[in-house]
């Protein structure tokens, strides 16, 4: 990593570290590596800066959201979870597909821009920044031409062929299939509900449930 990435994106993945331990959180998760970034020297504080995120606001958030302590079962030897470290691989992948000799703190800011299912995209929203505007700005910043760009927040087209299940492909996500390839963050503060949902699920009749809100 210390050769990859430049030394404003080393120090943004460190400060994501902290600001997990700062809130009592034993992992790493997006929304960590979104403040890690607001704070960090580079590219991507200067962006999220100039586009209104402030730091305050995600932390009031990110504390009310996500209780400290929380029993958040992770590998020993890796803190981040799967979609977190999703987003520092496909960094690399963003620095290599825009030429760049290093990873910098803007290509982590890319790659977590383009996960728009994460918590901190969430976070974002929530407060009504217009993450796609973030996204061609930090492309502006470092002299990429955002029209070649704006495909990459079209919805996703569903898919050519026969399908028994065109409608319910198109409009929703297979959970079963993310879950399989470590794509799902850990769910928080949620166990009465998901108690209630196995419950639900495991019963001969009127087994469907249905969640409705966050």
């Amino acid at each position: 990593m210390k050769d990859r990435f430049t030394e404003q994106a080393r120090e943004a993945v460190n400060l994501a570290g902290e600001a997990a331990l700062e809130l009592a959180h034993n992992y790493i998760g997006t929304e960590h590596i979104l403040i890690g970034l607001i704070r960090s020297e580079g590219v991507a504080s200067r962006i999220l800066e100039a586009g209104g995120v402030e730091e305050d606001r995600i932390l009031e958030l990110v504390s009310q959201l996500i209780a400290p302590e929380s029993n958040v079962k992770l590998s020993e030897t890796e803190n981040f979870t799967p979609r977190a470290r999703s987003i520092v691989t496909n960094s690399i992948k963003e620095a290599a597909r825009f030429k760049a000799e290093q990873v910098g703190t803007e290509h982590i800011l890319i790659a977590l821009l383009k996960e728009s299912d994460c918590i901190a995209v969430r976070l974002l929203n929530t407060i009504g920044i217009n993450v796609p505007k973030l996204y061609y700005d930090t492309l502006s910043a470092i002299g990429v031409d955002a029209n070649s760009a704006q495909n990459d927040f079209d919805p996703p087209k569903a898919k050519k062929g026969k399908s028994n299940t065109a409608t319910l492909d198109q409009y929703s996500r297979d959970m079963t299939a993310l879950a399989r390839d470590g794509q799902l963050d850990p769910v928080v503060g949620r166990e009465d509900e998901i108690s209630r949902v196995i419950q639900i699920l495991s019963r001969r009749t009127k087994n469907n449930p249905c969640l409705i809100g966050e």
